[in-house]
């Protein structure tokens, strides 16, 4: 599936920004994806930020956006969402989402394997 991340911007610190991913392509669907969103630093390592099952029953956080994030899924609209509450300087970074199939485990809070479909990532700035 292919998909699309949208809804990143520049903010200040403390604010909020909900991201979405949606199945771009007629008749594509993130309906029984298992999803993730990551996020890629300038100079780091892609790392996760959290994953939903494909029931949206299961989700899993980094220990940093606990509290802060919530992932969420509509899957009526066909769209994974990433709400992003008191976001910090640190929080900058390009997020992408990710989606793969199968049983929802805890490879799916690795950039890898079972992932294998991510979308093109959209820019989160968040200034002091």
């Amino acid at each position: 599936v292919q998909l699309q991340a949208s809804g990143g911007g520049l903010v200040q610190a403390g604010d909020s920004l909900r991201l979405s991913c949606t199945a771009s392509g007629s008749g594509r669907t993130v309906s029984g994806y298992n999803m993730g969103w990551f996020r890629q630093a300038p100079g780091k390592e892609r790392e996760f930020v959290a994953a939903i099952s494909w029931s949206g029953y299961s989700s899993n956080y980094a220990d940093f956006v606990k509290g802060r994030f919530t992932i969420f899924r509509d899957n009526a609209k066909n769209t994974v969402y990433l709400q992003m509450n008191s976001l910090k300087p640190e929080d900058t970074a390009v997020y992408y989402c990710a989606g793969g199939k199968g049983p929802y485990t805890s490879d799916y809070q690795r950039p890898s394997a079972p992932y294998d479909s991510w979308g093109q990532g959209t820019q989160v700035t968040v200034s002091s």
